[in-house]
């Protein structure tokens, strides 16, 4: 490292007003990087099932794209994790975002030559995208204190929410501009994927310098050096927080993906029209970002513990409108949905503040990502197994058991308050 990046890092470690302006700068580059990131993960996704369908001239493997790029998602969030921990949030995301983008062009190839083969590896591929779109959010906590850490979070994630909205808003119009280029229409949408991943992954490549990550972990040598008052628990508090975040996470995936995943094959059974399960699924993806600023202030204000219950009890009573719902009833949907969304989001934020809270910036990026791997399996089973739910049984004993299942967000919750209470006690940096 040259004598100007020692100073320059330097200069971070004596001056805590630099590393705020940093802090507020690093928030403003991953804003912009999400809205790009947003847009490729939702025009992709829209039309995946329609494009392996069409390929494979059989509705029976629509489901492979998204199982693909979760599992492709799964092992990302481990390599970007593990990337950031050793070289930065910059080197890793930037790979992550870069990495998607070259799958949407796989796919875009696999649509022209008609390769299923093709198709298949390069929506592994395309789902390192969505993982980096979901790491990126713990990039503006790194020189966040504790009391900014929820907001932070819930700044990255609400800004994805233009993105997503705008990403299937575009479907027709990248499908017309692929016909007018020799390309099949249902490809289209991976052509703004293929370029939102990789510009998102550029404005982090250029902009996000230098980086908070490595700024943190200097931070934090610097502190170590000059206090010695840490406690001889502070790791055994630490894994209990790691514990109750990732739990908490989880959790709440496996609930909200099993009853999204089934809904709208639940309406389509009782007669709804494609643009009442569209509404439907479309306030659900609203509630699942839009309320995340002020989720972010109440988990910094309230408190990780108290909101992880709120989450479990907003699943709750989600589960039960949709159980009891009668089949014909948009308005109960929307609002079982809603509820579904709002529950998920506070869990996801709560849950993450509660990992940042637990972790040393040292081994913090390679955990974030360890646990986002959970979170991504944890997805892909509840989408799986709720089918098999619903086949076995209904969709109101689906959505009652996923209710119900939420609950025990408040023993974990209450378990890890025994012991006077270790969320949060790691230091700030």
């Amino acid at each position: 490292m040259s004598g100007d990046s020692n100073d320059l890092i330097q200069s971070y470690i004596d001056q805590p007003q630099k590393q705020t302006q940093l802090y507020k700068r690093t928030l403003m580059i991953v804003v912009i990087s999400q809205m790009f990131g947003g847009a490729g993960l939702a025009a992709g996704i829209t039309v995946g099932a329609l494009l392996a369908e069409q390929m494979l001239g059989t509705n029976a493997f629509a489901g492979v794209p998204a199982a693909l790029f979760t599992l492709g998602s799964a092992g990302a969030a481990l390599t970007v994790g593990r990337l950031s921990n050793r070289f930065g949030r910059r080197m890793g995301l930037a790979t992550g975002f870069i990495t998607g983008g070259l799958g949407a062009i796989g796919v875009v190839l696999a649509a022209i030559l008609n390769s299923v083969l093709l198709l298949f590896v390069s929506l592994l591929v395309y789902g390192a995208g969505t993982a980096t779109n979901l790491q990126a959010r713990y990039a503006g906590t790194d020189l966040a204190t504790t009391k900014q850490r929820g907001t932070a979070v819930s700044i990255a994630m609400v800004s994805t929410t233009f993105g997503a909205v705008a990403g299937p808003n575009l479907v027709d119009v990248m499908g017309n501009f692929a016909l007018t280029i020799g390309v099949p229409e249902l490809a289209g949408p991976f052509l703004l994927s293929a370029a939102a991943f990789i510009v998102a992954g550029l404005v982090l490549f250029v902009f996000l310098r230098p980086d908070p990550f490595i700024i943190a972990l200097k931070i934090n040598a610097n502190k170590q050096h000059t206090d010695s008052d840490q406690l001889p628990h502070d790791n055994q508090r630490n894994k209990k927080g790691i514990t109750v975040g990732a739990t908490i996470m989880v959790l709440t995936q496996i609930v909200m993906l099993a009853i999204m995943t089934m809904t709208p094959v639940h309406m389509g059974d009782h007669g709804h029209s494609l643009s009442a399960i569209g509404l439907v699924i479309g306030f659900h993806i609203g509630s699942m970002y839009l309320p995340s600023l002020f989720t972010g202030v109440l988990v910094d204000k309230i408190g990780r513990p108290a909101m992880a219950i709120a989450s479990g009890v907003t699943l709750l009573f989600s589960g039960v409108i949709a159980a009891i719902a009668p089949g014909e009833s948009v308005v109960l949907m929307v609002i079982a949905l809603s509820l579904l969304g709002i529950g998920w989001n506070l869990g996801l934020i709560s849950g993450t503040a509660l990992i940042v809270d637990s972790t040393e910036p040292s081994t913090r990026a390679k955990t974030q990502g360890t646990v986002d791997v959970f979170i991504a399996l944890a997805g892909a089973s509840g989408g799986a197994l709720s089918g098999m739910v619903v086949a076995g049984s209904s969709y109101e004993t689906l959505s009652l058991a996923g209710g119900i299942l939420s609950l025990i967000l408040i023993p974990v919750v209450i378990w890890s308050r025994r012991r006077k209470s270790v969320l949060p006690t790691v230091k700030e940096m």
